[in-house]
């Protein structure tokens, strides 16, 4: 598929710059890395959103000094 579309002449100097600094072999690849990233932040947004849903349907547990406590020392390996 060839996909052709114009780019304001501001963001053509911005992609001639991120080619010349060597990150990108030219303007296919730097716009297949994009598309890339753009899956994968719409794929960590829809794997955050189960997560958060599975958290709203799951059991409550009190949150007290306590919770706070032990969790703190979970998370630093205590």
């Amino acid at each position: 598929m060839n996909v052709s579309f114009p780019i304001p002449k501001e963001l053509e100097s911005y992609i001639e710059v991120q080619i010349q600094s060597g990150n990108y072999a030219n303007v296919g690849d730097y716009f297949l890395s994009l598309l890339q990233q753009d899956r994968l932040r719409k794929q960590a947004q829809a794997k955050l959103a189960s997560l958060l849903q599975e958290g709203l349907d799951s059991e409550a547990e009190p949150v007290t000094h306590a919770y706070w406590n032990d969790l703190r020392r979970s998370l630093l390996g205590q």
